[in-house]
This record gives structure tokens, C-alpha cells and sequence, in this order.
């Protein structure tokens, strides 16, 4: 079982607002923060409850294929983070909608984040 993903990103305070707007209709929001200043911290943690599980920090992003996947409670929250992440900046990686070549109930939404990150919110409708 997985605790929490970090990722390097290469302009903390732009990455902060996409990653705020995106993960918002989720219940997802900034919880930790260290280093650096209040405004741009060079580390930056994201969760819901206490815990943060994705972390964002200063520094030269892997460069190839990063993909991140968040399970979410239904459509309605694949459909919302879609929307909220175009809203942030983020760049159509395929628009919401079933993915049966994964398996029959698979409904997800790819959004690629400043970076070029593959962020993705899943519902599998079980």
C-alpha cells in the first residue's frame, strides 16, 4: 500500500494554484507546507483529513511519463476535477468518459499538470 507520492515540479507557486483548483472538488487541499517561505516553500503536501499523500517540491522534474491516479467516490467528481483542472491551466490528456479497455466500470479524466505530469481522477463504480 502506497502512504504518498512526491513529485519535483519546476515553479512551486505556479504548480501550488493548478494543483489547489484541481484537486479542490475532491475534498483535496494544501495541508503541509516547509522550507522556503509561506508563499513558495520548497515542499508542499496535499490530502484530505490529515494526511497528506502527494507531495510537490522544488526541483527538476523527471522528464518522460509520471502519472498519478486519484480513486474518487463517483462520475460526478472525475467530471468536476476535469473541469476545475482546464480551469487551472491544465492541458486535455482525455476528457472524461469510460474506459472499457481497462476494465467494464473504469470512468476516468487525464489532465496534464504545469510539469506535463498525467494527473487522472478514476472512479471504478464498484
Amino acid at each position: 500500500m502506497l502512504d504518498h507520492v512526491s513529485i519535483a515540479v519546476t515553479d512551486i507557486a505556479k504548480s501550488i494554484a493548478f494543483y489547489s483548483q484541481a484537486l479542490a472538488p475532491l475534498g483535496i487541499t494544501r495541508l503541509k507546507s516547509y522550507g522556503g517561505t509561506n508563499e513558495k516553500p520548497d515542499h508542499v503536501g496535499f490530502g484530505s483529513g490529515h494526511k497528506p499523500y502527494l507531495w510537490l517540491g522544488k526541483g527538476e522534474p523527471i522528464r518522460g511519463y509520471v502519472h498519478i491516479a486519484l480513486s474518487v467516490p463517483d462520475r460526478a467528481a472525475v467530471d468536476a476535477f476535469y473541469q476545475a483542472a482546464l480551469a487551472a491551466g491544465g492541458r486535455d490528456n482525455g476528457p472524461p468518459g469510460p474506459r472499457p479497455h481497462y476494465h467494464e466500470r473504469y470512468y476516468g479524466a487525464f489532465v496534464l499538470d504545469p510539469d506535463g505530469c498525467n494527473l487522472e481522477a478514476v472512479h471504478h463504480g464498484f
